[in-house]
């Protein structure tokens, strides 16, 4: 699909503002236009919702967004030589694209947007996980946002959205599962970008619970997960030692054997852990 909207095709207005990707700001373009629009199919019902977008650069799925009915796109665009692509989309759609020139780790743009608001990005390699874990711990729950719709590296992906028992289960698994419903929708090869990066991508679709599987204080389990994934090879007792000094106990009292490892632990164990922690006396 050349065009959805009778703007350019993305090829003529990437070259005619002479964007090509850097590797600095981790760009990598999605052209197809097929493929833009379904990941913002893939966000559900726009209509009737405000979106961030993060990254659009030339604005393939800015449009995707817009085509697809979002009441509002609030596009967040470090690269300033995106912001004219940018600006003929606004024209294109008269009030419905506000496009913010900065960085989206320094931005808030609650001040822009009326709930309900969703996040569909495909997200700069460097700054995806951190986007994703901020979206993730905010200071209260549930969050301003209803979903996120983000495309990383498929690692990632999988990572987010990993079982107990796998080398790809860890911390982010264990943070995306807790308050939210997290699947992967959609893969891509690395030859659906340009330039082509080394790993293919996939999208992943995560839907805020109204509130944590389980109950647990957000710093305590956040301590326990980091404090366990990061020396994954040890068992529990000699990870987590540092947490308190009856950890054992602690863990028998959670239902968790004090040799397994961090890997080996289900979201509800971990959050039974938290809990003792949290109520444990020094």
């Amino acid at each position: 699909m050349s065009t959805i909207d009778g703007l350019p095709p993305l090829r003529d207005v990437i070259a005619r503002h002479d964007l090509r990707a850097k590797k600095q700001l981790g760009q990598n373009f999605l052209l197809d236009l097929n493929l833009t629009a379904k990941i913002a199919r893939a966000a559900g019902d726009l209509a009737g919702c405000d979106v961030i977008e993060v990254g659009p650069g030339p604005g393939g799925l800015t449009r995707g967004l817009l085509a697809e009915g979002a009441r509002h796109v609030l596009a967040i665009e470090k690269d300033a030589r995106a912001l004219p692509a940018l600006a003929e989309i606004a024209s294109a759609y008269p009030g419905r694209l506000t496009v913010i020139h900065g960085d989206a780790l320094e931005i808030d743009p609650l001040a822009h947007l009326t709930p309900p608001i969703r996040i569909v990005a495909n997200l700069p390699y460097n700054v995806g996980t951190e986007l994703l874990i901020r979206w993730l711990t905010p200071a209260a729950w549930p969050p301003f946002w209803q979903s996120l719709t983000l495309m990383f590296q498929k690692e990632v992906a999988e990572r987010i959205v990993a079982q107990p028992g796998g080398k790809a289960y860890g911390r982010l698994a264990v943070l995306a599962q807790w308050r939210a419903e997290a699947r992967i929708v959609m893969t891509l090869p690395p030859e659906a970008f340009v330039p082509a990066p080394k790993v293919h991508s996939a999208v992943v679709h995560l839907t805020a619970l109204p509130e944590p599987r389980y109950p647990a204080d957000p710093a305590v389990l956040s301590r326990v997960v980091a404090a366990g994934f990061n020396q994954r090879r040890k068992m529990l007792r000699a990870a987590l030692k540092g947490l308190h000094p009856d950890i054992e106990a602690l863990l028998v009292a959670a239902g968790i054997s004090p040799t397994a490892r961090a890997e080996e632990i289900g979201l509800e164990r971990f959050c039974a852990l938290a809990r003792g922690l949290a109520a444990a006396p020094r």
